[in-house]
């Protein structure tokens, strides 16, 4: 049997690479993809193979991850309950295709990964293999008893590794899980599992700050910077021509060094409990804010009260791991034709964790200083004496309501 394993190299994949092989009798074949992790991709060849793999494909996905995954969520501003810039939740998707066709270049039987039976990462993982490659099996050992029964928590799993000589982060003195990508950093799990818990205590700060600093640590003075959007894509910051790789670049550096985008929240996981989590996303945090305001300028009333009206049901659809579903696809085509005017430059100015904007503008702007004066209006395409007839229509249900209900 051949077995394609989503491997980080961390504490989790590090166990299951072995287990797997031992228990299965299999061939392990380990993929990684490279989604912006940076130097946790160090050593990770050797590391597999050492763990039992047959052989590790590390895949450069970044691009891919910021032009088809990131832009898109942004284009359509969803934000998983009102505080969560979904990082994890849009990786898992393109890292499942990324084994599927590994798995299909290999000729393997199965897909494993090592999601809990708790969480929502299993279903992400599942769900896209079931919508690109239904033939291939799934192997997800959390939801074997025999291998909960062997590891009932992270320090069983620490002892493994040590007694396997497997390096992993994870230890005693750092017992929490961390997920990182080109788009944010999460951690969970361990001493966090306590809501209490303050994850912004002088005494962790060494922990929980990989992508940002902390905003008291953030520079004195406020620093500006320009986003030029075109069709809803942020294609130029501080008048430099990117490519979304590049904007995601250049934003995590810029966010991170003044300490925005950190969240720290209880979310509703999909299979129904609530859990803790720790966010970094500096740079997605400016693109989200600054694509707002661009919105706000250039976007009509009804398309933008249309389009957010659908932004919780995208979030959940990309949290629950439907972004290859028929409605995701379809709300999609939604939010492109809505972004089409969406083009100019927003300015940001950035200051201990704060995100303000400070002026945009726009070839296609939408808004007309001439008409929306408090003076006299030079253009006459607005008579107040309309507003009566206009207010007193509106206005009529809740007369004939009020005349109603006075004569019970």
């Amino acid at each position: 049997m051949k077995i394609v394993l989503a491997y980080s190299g961390g504490l989790d994949t590090s166990v299951l690479l072995s287990w797997i092989k031992e228990n299965y009798n299999a061939e392990m074949i380990a993929f990684c993809a490279n989604i912006g992790q940076e130097e946790e991709l160090k050593g990770l060849e050797a590391k597999a193979k050492k763990t039992g793999a047959s052989s590790i494909y590390i895949t450069d996905l970044q691009e891919e991850f910021a032009r088809d995954f990131i832009f898109p969520m942004i284009q359509a501003s969803a934000v998983y309950e009102s505080q969560y810039y979904l990082g994890t939740s849009i990786a898992r998707p393109l890292i499942a295709k990324g084994m599927i066709d590994v798995a299909r270049k290999e000729k393997a039987d199965a897909l494993a990964h090592g999601a809990t039976g708790k969480g929502n990462d299993q279903v992400r993982f599942e769900l896209t293999a079931a919508a690109l490659a239904p033939q291939l099996q799934v192997i997800a050992p959390w939801r074997e008893a025999r291998f909960r029964d062997q590891f009932p928590g992270r320090a069983e799993m620490i002892a493994y590794c040590e007694e396997k000589r497997i390096p992993v982060q994870a230890s005693a003195k750092k017992p929490f899980s961390m997920d990182r990508n080109l788009l944010h950093i999460s951690y969970e799990a361990g001493i966090l599992e306590d809501p209490w818990f303050d994850a912004g205590a002088l005494k962790y700060r060494d922990f929980f700050n990989t992508l940002s600093v902390f905003p008291e640590d953030a520079p004195d003075k406020p620093e500006y910077v320009t986003l030029d959007f075109k069709k809803g894509d942020c294609v130029a910051v501080n008048g430099k021509a990117l490519d979304p790789l590049g904007v995601m670049k250049t934003l995590n550096k810029i966010g991170g060094k003044h300490g925005v985008g950190r969240v720290d929240m209880v979310e509703n996981r999909y299979v129904g409990m609530k859990s803790r989590g720790v966010y970094e996303t500096p740079g997605g945090a400016i693109l989200h804010f600054a694509h707002r305001q661009m919105e706000t300028l250039t976007m009509d009333r009804e398309v933008m009260h249309l389009r957010d009206s659908l932004v919780p049901r995208y979030a959940e659809l990309v949290y629950y791991g439907y972004w290859f579903s028929p409605e995701r696809l379809a709300l999609q085509a939604f939010v492109t034709e809505s972004q089409k005017n969406v083009t100019g430059t927003v300015r940001v100015k950035l200051y201990k964790g704060n995100i303000m904007v400070a002026g945009r503008k726009s070839p296609v702007s939408l808004y007309n200083p001439a008409i929306a004066t408090m003076e006299a209006d030079p253009t006459k395409a607005y008579n107040q004496d309309d507003a009566t007839g206009f207010i007193r229509l509106n206005a009529l249900r809740l007369k004939v309501a009020s005349q109603v209900q006075k004569k019970k």
